[in-house]
């Protein structure tokens, strides 16, 4: 038996069907109401989309001895007829489901779950300090103070809005000094979040056999332990670069290839941490370490430095699936080839 879940809040629509497809039930639940039906079926596989709270409802579904899995939304949409509504959501789940094919996503674990808050309340917070910088910097230019870009140049703001002699009216001042001790509130925030990722990062074995790595931090490496499934559930290292979409994208046909920009399909935080780690080997410090005759080295002479830190943040990827399903540091392969 196979039970689809079309998940909400306060509403929850489920499809019962046979391996072979043929209905069971259909039917609405409340929510106290779906976890008593769940709990009196017998075990069957339950099927639903991977969107909000599904993590939690397949650890609760597992507990009662159901065997879950999740579906990405965009596999599912293929499978609507005509109208979309809950019913039909519903039914498109266990129909894609039955595809021999289908891919799944890995539930997640509790722990999983708090450290992906954890980023999403930094990131939140940089947006809005962000934000703050913004309409900082929008204010003065209006009375022609240009302030350039970046945090650190704060300190001309703090100058300009304290200076006794400023030529700023009172309202604006104040406006602006409201806005300083926002962005300082939010500094500190942030800076706190950044020492608890760092503290996490020191106590996981895992992240810190990532942080070995050039260009790994302990944030990259606590995203890395944070939002993926179990890297044994990738085949090889180039299947974990494909799902954070580090790959050209294919329009292929009759044979011949044609390979595009890079797909950005995949998780965007690890991408996007890869990318920025990438970068920091390419400055003009971190190429006095590049070694002469390297793939880096020749690969740097002849391509743009951007094409370049998407080339390393592939192979960087491949370099921690490799990392963590065999429990090894990380190993140069300039010195490793000398050796």
């Amino acid at each position: 038996m196979m039970i689809g879940v079309d998940l909400a809040k306060a509403a929850f629509q489920v499809h019962v069907a046979t391996m072979t497809g043929h209905v069971v039930l259909r039917r609405k639940f409340s929510r106290p109401q779906f976890r008593t039906f769940m709990a009196e079926q017998a075990p069957a596989i339950v099927v639903m989309e991977a969107c909000g709270s599904a993590h939690y409802w397949s650890r609760e579904l597992e507990g009662l001895g159901h065997a879950v899995k999740l579906i990405a939304p965009q596999y599912v949409k293929p499978f609507v007829k005509r109208q979309k509504n809950d019913a039909a959501d519903a039914e498109a789940i266990v129909v894609a489901a039955q595809r021999p094919e289908m891919r799944f996503v890995e539930p997640k674990s509790q722990e999983q779950q708090a450290l992906t808050i954890l980023f999403r309340a930094r990131e939140r917070l940089v947006r809005q300090r962000t934000e703050l910088i913004n309409a900082l910097r929008a204010h003065l230019y209006e009375f022609g103070y240009s302030l350039p870009q970046k945090v650190r140049n704060l300190r001309h703001a703090e100058t300009i809005v304290n200076d006794p002699a400023c030529d700023l009216p009172a309202l604006v001042r104040e406006e602006c000094q409201g806005l300083l001790e926002q962005i300082a509130q939010k500094s500190e925030h942030i800076s706190a979040r950044d020492k608890k990722i760092k503290a996490l990062a020191s106590e996981n074995n895992c992240a810190r056999r990532l942080q070995t790595m050039p260009g790994i931090g302990p944030m990259t490496a606590l995203a890395v332990e944070a939002f993926p499934p179990h890297m044994g559930s990738f085949r090889r290292g180039r299947d974990f670069a494909a799902w954070l979409g580090l790959v050209p994208r294919q329009h292929s046909s009759g044979g011949k290839e044609r390979l595009g920009r890079i797909s950005k399909a995949g998780q965007s935080d690890i991408r996007r941490l890869l990318i920025i780690g990438a970068m920091s080997r390419l400055g003009w410090l971190g190429r006095r370490a590049i070694p002469d005759g390297s793939w880096l080295s020749r690969i740097l002479a002849r391509k743009p430095r951007m094409l370049v830190a998407i080339a390393l943040a592939n192979k960087m990827a491949r370099a921690v699936w490799a990392m963590l399903t065999k429990n090894e540091d990380y190993m140069d392969p300039s010195k490793v080839t000398a050796a």
